[in-house]
């Protein structure tokens, strides 16, 4: 202790020191600190009755203040310019005090008392009539009871001493060719320690006061640049023209100490790795690479090969994991087996971004996952990669087993439908195996049981579009127990197929249609309503084998001869432009005006357009066949690309006009639309002109998804910060409050009817029917069979419990919220609404901000609007 060595004259002692040990600067002069200056509302303007303008100038050299008036006309706090001061020595003499700089700030701070001034604002606030004057003086009030409070004096905003960070915390590193890497604090403080002994050998000289004032205010710009670089005036940049990294930047923002650091860390226990699809695993499972398996449960094995007497020590336990003997191998197997593992995609934009699942040991070093889920993560296999995490404790094991599972999030937390619903392959699959075709080998037949039509398809007997009759059992509860029914229906082989894989208790009529996107999502949510999520997992899963199973056999592939072009498109887009041409002959003659004329042209593109559509999607969606009696009749086709479209697999109406009809109007970057169309679409191909046009669009939509990303971020950032102390904590806050809802009508049409609107709400009113009976209470909670009633008896409006009129004093409670929509019954105390909620407006928002251009919708409807006027 206490041996100081002789080079460097330093006390040698621990290293950690460097680390806590602070140094400080003696300033020459006053120095005030930028934060409690420039950080509106300024708390030395507060203090002082200054504006910061005035403070500024003081405190920058440019002007004085006077401090101590004596027997003279002047104020205290009265700025002054050179010349006034002048003026005022020649008057005054020595009877009064006026200085610039921080000293006189330091001052007049130091002359505040503060109980004196807390009473008087006391009775100037209550004397007071003027709401804004109210305002500001409340805010004085406060922040000299806050320094009243804490024992803090005002003076100490100033400061004569300046601490040193400790030198670990902003390191100098050598880098090879003798030069240094180092923190842009000491450049930072370097400034500060020049500028500081410069001042003190010009006040022992007895410069000029010019000169001193002027070597004042650069160390008074040093030390702001050191606590806050680039809060006034220009930021003070390093050697690469990058503003140098102050004090205050090192702890606010993402990157800053607690974002980055204290609310975000590094786990262990974690890895990641490129995902690749699952198409059979369970809904469960997912696949682990063993590599990655036998790194990420290393302690769980070391204790088990201690526990066996394979190794008797830590080093030899690791040892054999690194020769990766068979017996580590087995151990793994054993260890992973009921050890749930989470998986995370990034972004993490709601809680579906974090799902558990039990790990299956794959070979390869990619992650297998389950289709299913991807909805739910935003996943897709381009190349995405997955972050593994490890719940080690039991307690966490629990709880990702209970709560994280992805069996146990089957619906979305935003909407309350089903997120597990399959997609493209699974939903092309589907919606082949239970098309109807007319005519074909077996139409007509009768079978017995779903098992002898399978049976027929197998050895081709019978297609699988075929129109048969099939006898089907269905399950009805009876008393609480299910009992079996048969009826003999009208189907076709792929629907008898898949009605062995419906769980009792759900009708066959479910399945007895078309299967496309929509109608499968009605199915898992019937399912899911109606016999529970025990089985709608087990029919998830085996609509997926299944649905793949079924694309496979369909063989269905696109070929250029899938685009089909309507043959009277050319008539069409003739007829349009001679439309055009006595438009363009109208205002040549001054008939109409320009913007007339373009209105009329867009209008009559927009309405070519769809006429082009309309005829496309006939000649691709429609086909003629000859039926059992030999008369024409026409179906649906099964075209490659109207199957995909229609089946809700993937594609639109939109993208099949402008493969095979014409691709029409597109729109400029600023969202008017270009008047002359592109007649051609992509099977005819492009000439020159008509590709430079389009490329407005595409570059436009790329440039938008860039941008989108981090606006949509930030704002459920900022959501979340508002809605996060929204908790649901009591049962019932006994309002009598509530909120009229009513059908959402559009264009006359009912888009949403009332009881989707009210469902999972709990009602305000007794609903009573026709004959004045209450069929409904107030404060049931209104579920599907209530909705269903609401519809039949078809009310206007409904009056029912919400959020927005809840009354509890803190968050919500029970029966304003209503239903938790990703459980499906009522929501539980002690969950964080606020936090769901902005993350489901959050979640879509990204897609929601992608602001694509429709063509044709926008443009004929505009138009359309403005001919009734006239």
């Amino acid at each position: 202790r206490g041996v100081v060595c002789e080079k460097c004259g330093v006390e040698v002692t621990q290293t950690k020191v460097r680390r806590e040990r602070m140094g400080h600067i003696e300033l020459a002069c006053p120095i005030a600190h930028i934060w409690f200056l420039k950080s509106l509302p300024s708390r030395i303007g507060l203090l002082l009755d200054m504006t910061l303008r005035d403070i500024e100038r003081v405190l920058y050299f440019e002007g004085f203040v006077v401090i101590d008036p004596g027997m003279t006309t002047l104020e205290k706090g009265q700025l002054l310019t050179d010349e006034g001061y002048l003026e005022a020595i020649e008057e005054f003499g020595d009877d009064f005090n006026a200085k610039m700089g921080a000293e006189a700030v330091y001052e007049l701070l130091k002359d505040v008392d503060l109980n004196v001034e807390a009473q008087n604002l006391r009775d100037e606030i209550d004397s007071t009539k003027s709401e804004t004057k109210f305002r500001r003086l409340s805010k004085c009030l406060k922040l000299v009871e806050a320094f009243l409070d804490s024992g803090n004096k005002p003076e100490w905003m100033v400061m004569t001493v300046l601490p040193v960070l400790p030198p670990d915390l902003r390191p100098l590193v050598p880098l090879d060719g003798g030069r240094f890497a180092t923190s842009d604090l000491n450049d930072l403080y370097r400034r500060v320690i020049n500028r500081n002994n410069r001042l003190k050998r010009l006040l022992e000289l007895n410069a000029p006061d010019i000169i001193v004032r002027n070597e004042k205010r650069m160390l008074q710009e040093s030390v702001d640049a050191l606590l806050d670089n680039g809060r006034r005036g220009r930021a003070i940049t390093g050697t690469n023209k990058r503003p140098l990294k102050s004090l205050s930047d090192m702890i606010k923002g993402k990157q800053g100490r607690f974002r980055q650091n204290l609310l975000g860390k590094r786990v262990d226990y974690s890895g990641r790795s490129v995902i690749v699809v699952g198409p059979t695993l369970k809904l469960h499972q997912c696949g682990l690479p063993k590599k990655m398996a036998l790194e990420l449960f290393k302690p769980f094995i070391f204790s088990k090969l201690q526990l066996r007497g394979l190794a008797t020590t830590i080093k030899a336990a690791k040892k054999l994991v690194e020769r990766e003997v068979a017996e580590v191998w087995d151990i793994l197997e054993e260890v992973i087996r009921e050890h749930p593992i989470m998986l995370n995609r990034a972004p993490t934009l709601h809680r579906l971004g974090i799902q558990a699942f039990e790990p299956t040991l794959i070979e390869g070093k990619a992650i297998q996952l389950h289709p299913l889920v991807c909805t739910a993560f935003n996943a897709d296999f381009d190349g995405d990669q997955m972050a593994v995490h490890v719940p080690l404790s039991l307690e966490a094991q629990l709880e990702v087993r209970a709560l994280m599972m992805s069996t146990n999030n089957i619906l979305s937390p935003a909407n309350g439908k089903p997120i597990i619903v399959p997609t493209q392959d699974i939903i092309l699959g589907l919606y082949y195996m239970t098309r109807d075709k007319i005519n074909v080998k077996g139409e007509g037949m009768v079978f017995s049981d779903a098992k002898e039509a399978l049976r027929a398809y197998q050895n081709h007997a019978v297609e699988l579009q075929a129109k048969i009759k099939c006898r089907v059992i269905e399950y009805a509860e009876v008393d609480g127990e299910k009992v079996a029914s048969k009826r003999l229906v009208e189907t076709t082989v792929g629907r008898a197929i898949l009605s062995e894989l419906l769980p009792k208790g759900l009708s066959f009529d479910l399945i007895n249609k078309t299967l496309d996107k929509k109608n499968v999502s009605i199915l898992i949510d019937a399912c899911y309503r109606d016999v529970g999520l025990k089985d709608t997992v087990i029919l998830a899963d085996q609509l997926m084998y299944t649905g793949y199973h079924y694309a496979t056999r369909s063989g269905i592939s696109i070929g250029v001869n899938d685009m089909i072009i309507p043959e009277e498109k050319a008539d069409l887009i003739s007829s349009a432009e001679d439309e055009i041409k006595d438009i363009e002959k109208q205002w040549t003659t001054g008939l109409v005006t320009s913007g007339e004329r373009y209105n009329k042209v867009v209008d009559i593109w927009s309405h070519a357009n769809d006429k082009v559509a309309r005829a496309m999607m006939k000649e691709i969606g429609k086909e003629q066949v000859i039926d059992a009696e030999g008369n024409e009749i026409e179906q649906d086709s099964f075209n490659s690309i109207f199957v995909m479209a229609d089946s809700g697999a993937r594609g639109s109406a939109a993208q099949i006009r402008q493969l095979a009809g014409m691709r029409g109007l597109m729109a400029k970057p600023d969202g008017s639309i270009i008047e002359n169309a592109i007649t051609a679409n992509f099977r005819e191909g492009l000439d020159v002109l008509q590709y430079f046009i389009s490329t407005h669009g595409a570059r436009k939509g790329l440039a938008d998804t860039a941008l989108k990303t981090a606006n949509s971020g930030y704002l459920t950032r900022r959501l979340v910060d508002v809605s996060q102390d929204l908790v649901v904590n009591m049962d019932d806050c006994g309002t009598d409050q509530g909120i009229e809802l009513r059908p959402i009508i559009e264009g006359g049409d009912i888009v949403v009817d009332l009881g989707e609107r009210v469902l999972g709400r709990t009602i305000q009113q007794d609903l009573e029917d026709n004959d004045g009976n209450v069929i409904i209470e107030t404060g049931t909670l209104l579920e599907e069979r209530e909705a269903d009633i609401i519809n039949e008896l078809g009310v206007d409006e409904i009056r029912v419990r919400s959020a927005v009129t809840c009354e509890a004093r803190h968050g919500l409670c029970v029966k304003c919220y209503g239903r938790e929509l990703a459980r499906g019954h009522l929501v539980g105390k002690g969950e964080a609404v606020g936090v769901i909620a902005a993350q489901s407006i959050g979640e879509p928002g990204t897609q929601l901000t992608m602001r694509t251009f429709h063509i044709g919708g926008a443009a004929s409807s505009s138009a359309s609007v403005n001919s009734i006027e006239i």
